[in-house]
């Protein structure tokens, strides 16, 4: 459910009244009721959900409802409800939610609880270190962790752009020190196989610059010619020979135009705002982010707690619509193409 006084209620309510998203797949909520219920009467919802306690011996046989609530209120809701802010209690909540859908996701094939994929509401970092958790900066660090993942990225997926970071959640003034050619090299190689899962078989891939005009030919920094040329020349002598290319390190300020205008199916960002910001200002309400190199689907929407719109009946949707919906495809072997995601 992500942290209960964010939007993550609301948006979960609204995204699976949709009927075509919700029979696409089972789905079980990790979260409190009370909050899944004040979201359904401010957005006029009936509940469509079967509700069992966290601890309950009745899991398994309730699954075959459609969408099964997993409800860890022992002792209701706070008075008042869950406050639109940072808190311990969010934190604690929002965290221990991760940890029960990682573990069932974790569960052996033939166990009937075992999961397909993971679709995880918005967390607020500031919670989860209020509740002694700040060891993870957010939801992708966990996964990796709990899943022993050695390579791992976020990827982001909208119906017109897919863009996977090389760094994330590290400090701008870090960036020099923690790009290498083989980090750089994993975030390529990644980014291709999940091109390949969406249905991508030859995907081109546009890498690009970390320094203004990607360095100028050395003007503006080194690292472009000594780190990303060689990760790119690498990446594109083991592609080309299926029939996908990689080229750059390219001018960051024009390559995302041109993916948009379909020159490029994937952009490889150095860092976390060089990617997210034309992902947010293109498709805000349909951008999905997918972390990439977990042996399970994992998808989120592309947006946070949004403490601010929580209990206000405004929060769209559309982003974890389109969470769901392509988690459901991919768990499914399906391929998705931009249709899957319009919101």
């Amino acid at each position: 459910m992500g942290d209960p006084g964010g939007i993550g209620p609301e948006v979960i309510v609204k995204a699976l009244a949709d009927r075509s998203t919700r029979d696409l797949a089972t789905w079980r909520i990790y979260g409190a009721g009370s909050a899944l219920d004040a979201a359904a009467e401010r957005a006029g919802i009936e509940p469509f959900w079967w509700r069992v306690g966290a601890d309950s011996k009745v899991i398994d046989t309730a699954l075959v409802h459609g969408t099964l609530l997993v409800n860890s209120e022992t002792d209701g809701a706070p008075a008042g409800g869950y406050p639109a802010e940072a808190t311990k209690l969010g934190g604690a909540l929002s965290f221990a939610w991760v940890e029960a859908a990682i573990a069932d996701a974790r569960r052996p094939e033939s166990d009937p609880l075992r999961t397909d994929g993971l679709v995880t509401g918005p967390i607020s970092k500031a919670a989860w270190s209020l509740a002694g958790r700040g060891k993870y900066p957010g939801h992708t660090e966990l996964l990796a962790t709990r899943f022993k993942a050695k390579r791992h990225g976020m990827m982001f997926v909208t119906p017109r752009l897919r863009v996977i970071l090389v760094t994330a959640h590290i400090a701008l003034m870090d960036l020099r020190h923690a790009l290498t050619i083989g980090r750089i090299h994993d975030a390529i190689d990644l980014g291709v196989m999940t091109c390949r899962q969406l249905g991508i078989e030859r995907p081109r891939v546009a890498v690009c610059g970390l320094n203004p005009h990607a360095g100028e030919g050395g003007m503006f920094g080194d690292e472009d010619g000594r780190l990303i040329e060689p990760a790119v020349r690498l990446a594109h002598e083991q592609i080309q020979q299926s029939g996908g290319s990689v080229t750059g390190p390219w001018p960051a300020d024009t390559i995302f135009g041109r993916a948009v205008e379909g020159s490029f199916d994937l952009v490889v960002a150095m860092y976390h705002d060089q990617g997210l910001i034309p992902v947010k200002l293109l498709d805000r309400d349909a951008g999905v982010n997918v972390t990439v190199g977990l042996p399970t689907v994992r998808t989120s929407p592309d947006h946070g707690t949004a403490f601010d719109l929580a209990g206000k009946h405004r929060a769209e949707p559309g982003s974890t619509r389109s969470a769901l919906r392509l988690a459901a495809l991919m768990a499914a072997g399906r391929s998705s193409v931009a249709a899957d995601l319009a919101p």
